[in-house]
């Protein structure tokens, strides 16, 4: 096979041609790398790279399948990994420079999790500063493939690109407000952020330790349920489903908000119909709390952030980004007061949303008001939503929340993000499957020959 047609096979499909032997583990990290070699350079989507170690994980891999040792459907199958996530004896840069970079001294436990499943760990993957919202200047946002004078989203944005330019065909991510599932909607890809706590942190930098989450990105549902599966260590079967009798809620705050570009909301009344077409019920549900949803995490992230980041400010505030620097330095002046009545809040929200699957079966929204924009927009104010429109309450909830691809604005892609119950990620994944059979295939970026 040539690079080109290597770089856009699934998960499943690069499994069956290892075991039928068309295609090994080898063929497929050297052709990563030739595909690295000639898209890197626009994307910046890489702050580590891995060859040497990534090939001879591919060559253990070749070799343990050929002896009939199989450990599933990650054997052999490269990812990367976003680089506040920990990867033994591999330097973790943050996208900062409050401190050089220190190799990690032991795998975070979801990269441990992969290496027994037989995963290649490809490279360390771009992020904005800390995963707070701002690329460093002196490490540069990520650019989308499909526009690479526009942002990849963030904070995830280097594991979206890497997926979404077929250079990975898994990365994992983490999503604090929507950091996972705004650049899975920009780039065009499927991205997933779990259940609050079903994805072991440790070895993971936080960001809030409050509505942090891991969580993959991929081309598509089924690629992202068999990450997702070895990372948390859950069983997620993904039995085929249709649409017929499945109960959408399209939430008010979200589909209806004056912050949706008319191509976005032209969008999502097309899928909505598509689903209806398909046999599912859809409509119109309210919650009022999703109005306060936005406003009442940054009252929880500016502080938490600022008491995790307190020693490193100390240490050297001029090493963050200037922007950076002042969201620690305000989350440093929150009164506690707000922050006790935002955890009050956010108890109340999670109530508020899991009533409502009483009636539905999941949520859905635009994943991003707004295709992706040239630069990854500031962490608004109170009374604005921006690109958090759809993605924060899910944080502050702990619902599980995951954003497909769902067409485009002219070359740009949009995502639809669909929520589920507590706990509910198998099911949500199912019904997000049975979503993607009837929406459009995913936009292919136009990058360089990969041949």
């Amino acid at each position: 096979m040539t690079d080109d047609e290597i770089a856009f096979l699934s998960v499943a499909q690069l499994g069956r041609a290892y075991r039928e032997g068309s295609l090994t583990p080898v063929d497929v990290v050297e052709a990563a790398i030739r595909s690295l070699d000639r898209i890197e350079p626009v994307l910046n989507a890489v702050t580590f790279r891995l060859d040497a170690t990534a090939l001879a994980e591919a060559a253990q891999a070749e070799r343990e399948l050929r002896a009939g040792q199989d450990r599933g459907p990650l054997h052999g199958i490269p990812v990367a990994i976003k680089d506040l996530i920990d990867v033994s004896g591999v330097p973790t840069g943050f996208g900062s420079r409050v401190r050089p970079p220190v190799p990690a001294g032991k795998d975070a436990v979801l990269v441990q999790r992969l290496r027994e499943a037989g995963a290649i760990i490809f490279c360390k993957a771009n992020l904005l500063e800390y995963a707070y919202g701002i690329a460093h200047p002196d490490v540069g946002q990520t650019n989308n493939p499909h526009d690479t004078g526009r942002t990849s989203g963030g904070s995830s944005g280097g594991s979206a690109a890497l997926v979404a330019a077929g250079i990975v065909p898994l990365a994992v991510g983490t999503d604090t407000g929507g950091s996972i599932r705004i650049p899975a909607s920009y780039c065009g890809i499927a991205g997933l952020k779990p259940s609050f706590g079903l994805v072991p942190l440790d070895g993971v930098f936080p960001l809030s330790w409050s509505l942090d989450h891991a969580g993959p990105l991929a081309r598509n549902v089924e690629d992202a349920t068999a990450l997702l599966g070895v990372i948390s260590g859950a069983d997620l079967p993904l039995p085929p489903l249709d649409l017929s009798g499945v109960r959408i809620g399209a939430a008010r705050f979200h589909c209806d908000s004056p912050e949706l570009t008319p191509a976005v909301a032209a969008n999502l009344a097309e899928v909505l119909q598509r689903f209806a077409d398909a046999g599912a019920i859809v409509r119109r549900v309210d919650i009022p709390e999703l109005a306060m949803a936005n406003s009442e995490l940054r009252r929880i992230v500016l502080p938490e952030a600022s008491v995790i980041h307190a020693k490193l400010h100390a240490e050297n505030p001029a090493g963050y980004a200037p922007r950076t620097r002042a969201q620690i330095e305000a989350g440093f002046r929150m009164s506690a007061v707000d922050y006790i009545r935002a955890q009050d809040f956010r108890a109340r929200l999670r109530a508020a949303v899991e009533a409502v699957f009483d009636d539905v079966d999941v949520l859905v929204g635009p994943s991003v008001p707004f295709p992706s924009p040239i630069e990854d927009p500031e962490f608004t104010e109170d009374g604005e939503q921006g690109e958090i429109l759809s993605s924060g309450f899910a944080n502050m909830s702990g619902q599980p929340s995951v954003s497909l691809p769902c067409g485009g604005d002219g070359h740009l892609p949009l995502g639809l993000q669909v929520t589920g119950p507590l706990g509910g990620d198998g099911r949500l994944m199912q019904i997000a499957r049975a979503m993607e059979a009837v929406l459009d295939p995913p936009l292919r970026p136009q990058l360089p020959s990969q041949r």
